[in-house]
């Protein structure tokens, strides 16, 4: 039959017949029926009885025997010979029931209620998440994560303590060095005129942002300019020693307006009229139960007091549903934060000015040291270790010294970058230090009990960055619901008497992005695999995630109950931007204690009834694996598992060592699958086959192949089959299926592509062996339906719906590998037509003649293995035989 020919004529040409491709040797008959060892033994053995009945048969009918008896012993026979005959057929297709049965989806059929996990999903959110957790930054290389104190030269002696200046203070004046100093270092924010115009309009103002903010500071700043004599036409102040003064807190708004109406017997000792022109500055806070912010009614009596007194007040409140109320009142305003680059750079001219003005003999200038700085201060390992995207004044202040410091030559480069890495350990610890302290001596209720109100409403601004750094890059909504079930969780460990309440309608988005240093973006989720918009949310900074789980784990003990609970409830989320970030998280808390994550995450859930929560353990151990600090251990665990664990630990194992980190090499991986796989008969070689495609995603992938080969040709079934089902899966399996986030990957661009096309389109020299083992598939009976039910899948995506290409470069690399002979072509005519015939969808006939004409059209590359074999008879020796040639040498010679 003619080329052209191939992809016409009709469906009804199936294989079983001798004339569709010419006549077929004997050879090729053999050939098309090998199942394998196993099978072709059994082939063997019928074909040999078949031809003693033949020579049976031709005997009787030359001798002319026709007698009764010989006529019932040969219908006897006969009936014998048919009975094995079915009974080898049914044996035949229990065969191929069985090995269909190990091709199915690993994790179909037992998520019950929560339905089939999308590992594409799951693939691509693991990569997502890993890059929030950096390797790189792995906060056990140090003694601690941050450090206290730093003496850097003779100059700079820097304090990195939670503990601020002036937070022991309660009332009193401000100094006048504080004062001298704001004004030249205070950088004012965007909208800084409009809260000076609001402060002179109203004489009260309430400031809202974030605690660390700088917002006690543009509060002072506008303080010192409305009060200073002469600013507003007023009559002169008072002595600047006394013009601004801080509030007790204790006092409140309602003390502060009582206090400036009480008259005073005659003037202070500073000969000045009391309070008159003063600024006031109050700083509240309504974390302590039982504590309420004050009402409209008293700040119009505050206001009132003040226009008396022509002084000023600002009130300084932290953002959240406390305070949503005064916010959103007339003396309400929020404070934006001061730019970054402007912070550092003004805090470094002061610092270097300062040396210069000390040190008059030193070899570089002001200006040309602050531009070594600023230089130095751009570089992207400084800026790594920094690992926050927007500075607060305090960190800014931090760095500023860090960089003069080392541009002066006090401080080593190493000493610099631990410096850095500790702004974001500092914040974190700031955060979590002493936050549920206001419960430990609950209030005294009217009726004589004691109780602890506001526990769930304490904990939520917690609960949210736990949740936040364990989600990041998740949804809004899926951060916020996982941080209301951790508040739960909190406040049950924290007071186990009482049930958590808190209000349902007092949820302020902007609050808690303000509070966790957060910030959204528009993007998308995957739902039931399609993309759909969303709000996502994330720190605002790479290093907060782990520096918040490092506070977490090491500092706070008591903590770990409450969120290992949270983190088995996320194990369960069907959402896989939930449940599969949670499991990455869990691997960063297991490298800080991993005795205490083995024991209460990774185990249990091992050892779990459903594969979700399976995944989970694997994902959390290949996490700790990343870790060098772990690594080992991960190995010898994941090794034992494979060779003693239960049915759920052997399942959990493969799994892990489909991540490639879980083994020491490539090859001790593919020996534990692969005892995994032929355990019980074959009962996990579903499992087993898809972790081993999974690795032909990383680099070592021939490897994999040369052993996939070697397991089709094993003495035992049980090897063929894992052999024969891995190259079938290897085709039912899409790269963002298995793709991980090596760096050197080129299939990241091909997600939606076949494994072995895209494998076949980026790295030509696997084509042969991918082709190899295909054909063998193909070839043996009890693969031989769902092998060319893949294929048809394989040559469906070629083009996609919308008549564009998608996968034809891979086809037609790899096709013209697979079809080289006579009985192949015949074999893919036959499909095509099947395709075209196809009543539900059939394929185009320009599509069908297309894919015939890229199988049977060599490429117009060179072939994988090199030259071609005319070639290499004229210009060298042969090359080596490969492992389709030596399967035929075995057909022939046994």
């Amino acid at each position: 039959m003619s080329d052209d020919q191939q992809a016409g004529g009709t469906a009804q040409q199936a294989p079983g017949r001798p004339d569709t491709a010419g006549s077929r040797t004997e050879e090729t008959r053999d050939r098309d029926e090998r199942p394998g060892d196993g099978d072709h033994k059994a082939g063997a053995k019928a074909d040999r009885k078949a031809g003693a009945k033949a020579d049976r048969k031709a005997d009787a009918k030359a001798d002319g025997k026709a007698g009764g008896d010989d006529a019932a012993t040969g219908d006897e026979t006969t009936e014998q010979e048919k009975d094995q005959e079915k009974e080898r057929q049914r044996e035949r297709e229990r065969a191929a029931g069985r090995f269909k049965e190990h091709t199915r989806d690993p994790l179909a059929g037992e998520d019950g209620e929560d339905g089939p996990t999308d590992l594409a999903s799951a693939a691509r959110t693991r990569r997502a998440t890993r890059l929030l957790f950096d390797i790189g930054r792995d906060y056990t290389g140090f003694d601690r994560s941050y450090f206290r104190s730093a003496h850097i030269g003779d100059t700079f002696n820097l304090r990195l303590d939670t503990r601020t200046a002036g937070a022991g203070l309660r009332g009193g004046p401000v100094p006048d060095e504080e004062l001298r100093r704001l004004r030249r270092i205070h950088v004012e924010p965007e909208g800084y005129v409009l809260l000076r115009n609001a402060l002179r309009a109203q004489r009260l103002l309430v400031l809202g942002a974030a605690p660390g903010t700088g917002r006690a500071s543009t509060a002072l700043s506008l303080l010192d300019e409305v009060t200073t004599p002469g600013a507003d036409g007023a009559n002169p102040g008072p002595p600047s020693g006394s013009r601004i003064r801080r509030v007790d807190p204790a006092d409140g708004v309602r003390q502060l307006a009582t206090s400036l109406d009480e008259p005073r017997g005659g003037e202070d000792e500073e000969g000045e009229r009391p309070r008159r022109a003063t600024g006031y500055l109050l700083e509240l806070s309504f974390t302590r139960p039982g504590v309420q912010p004050p009402d409209e009614m008293d700040l119009d009596e505050l206001a009132a007091a003040l226009e008396r007194c022509e002084a000023y007040a600002v009130i300084v409140v932290t953002v959240g549903s406390a305070t949503n109320s005064l916010l959103a009142g007339r003396y309400g305003m929020l404070c934006p934060p001061a730019p970054t680059r402007e912070l550092v750079h003004t805090r470094l001219r002061e610092l270097l000015e300062r040396h210069a003005a000390t040190a008059p003999d030193a070899t570089a200038s002001a200006d040309e040291l602050f531009r070594r700085a600023v230089e130095l201060m751009g570089r992207a390992e400084v800026k790594d270790a920094i690992g926050l995207k927007h500075l607060r004044p305090a960190e800014a202040e931090l760095l500023a010294s860090l960089l003069a410091g080392h541009v002066r030559g006090d401080l080593p480069y190493e000493e610099l970058l631990s410096g850095c890495r500790s702004l974001a350990a500092r914040q974190a610890q700031e955060w979590f230090a002493g936050v549920d302290r206001a419960l430990t001596v609950p209030p005294a209720q009217p009726d004589g009990t004691t109780g602890r109100p506001g526990t769930a409403t304490l904990f939520h601004p917690v609960a949210f960055r736990i949740a936040l750094a364990v989600l990041g890059g998740a949804s809004y909504s899926a951060v916020a619901a996982a941080a209301h079930l951790l508040t739960w969780e909190l406040s049950v460990q924290s007071d186990p008497d009482h049930t958590p309440a808190r209000p349902l309608f007092c949820d302020d988005p902007e609050a808690d992005l303000a509070l966790s240093r957060a910030e959204l973006a528009d993007g998308t989720v995957e739902v039931a695999g399609a993309e759909v918009p969303a709000r996502l949310i994330w720190y605002q900074g790479s290093a907060l995630p782990t520096a918040v789980l490092t506070e977490l784990w090491d500092r706070h003990f008591p903590v770990r109950a409450p969120v290992v609970r949270w983190l088995r409830q996320l194990a369960d989320d069907p959402r896989t931007q939930v449940w599969m970030r949670a499991a990455v998280a869990a691997g960063e808390l297991c490298v800080r204690d991993f005795d205490h994550g083995y024991a209460e995450l990774v185990r249990p859930l091992a050892e779990a009834t459903t594969p979700r929560r399976r995944i989970f353990a694997a994902t959390t151990l290949d996490q700790a694996a990343g870790h060098d600090s772990h690594r080992r251990a991960v190995h010898r665990l994941v090794d034992d598992w494979s060779r003693n664990g239960t049915k759920t630990l052997r399942w959990t194992a493969a799994m892990t060592l489909g991540y490639g980190n879980a083994a020491p090499s490539t090859d001790d991986a593919l020996d534990a699958l692969a005892r995994i796989g032929v355990h019980d008969d074959g009962d996990q070689t579903a499992v087993a086959s898809f972790n081993v495609v999974r690795l032909l995603a990383l680099p070592d992938a021939e490897r994999v192949l040369e052993r996939m080969s070697e397991w089709t040709h094993h003495k035992r079934e049980a090897y063929q089959d894992l052999g024969l089902v891995t190259t079938v899966r290897l085709s039912l399996t899409t790269v963002d299926e298995v793709l991980t986030d090596h760096p050197a990957s080129p299939l990241g661009e091909r997600g939606d592509w076949p494994l072995p096309l895209a494998l076949a389109d980026t790295r030509p020299e696997l084509v042969r062996p991918m082709a190899d083992l295909m054909w063998t598939t193909l070839n043996t009976a009890r693969a031989r339906e769902v092998a060319t039910d893949a294929l048809e899948r394989l040559l469906r995506s070629a083009v996609r719906e919308d008549g564009t290409e998608w996968t034809r470069p891979g086809l037609a690399v790899l096709l013209p590998a697979l079809v080289t002979e006579e009985h192949d072509r015949w074999r893919l005519d036959w499909l095509l037509r099947r395709m075209m015939h196809d009543p539900d969808n059939p394929l185009p006939d320009p599509q069908a003649r297309d894919l015939w004409w890229l199988a049977v059209t060599p490429p117009d590359r060179q072939r994988p293995d090199g030259p071609h074999r005319d070639d290499m008879r004229r210009n060298g020796p042969r090359p080596q035989r490969t492992r389709r040639e030596r399967n035929r040498e075995e057909d022939r010679h046994g």
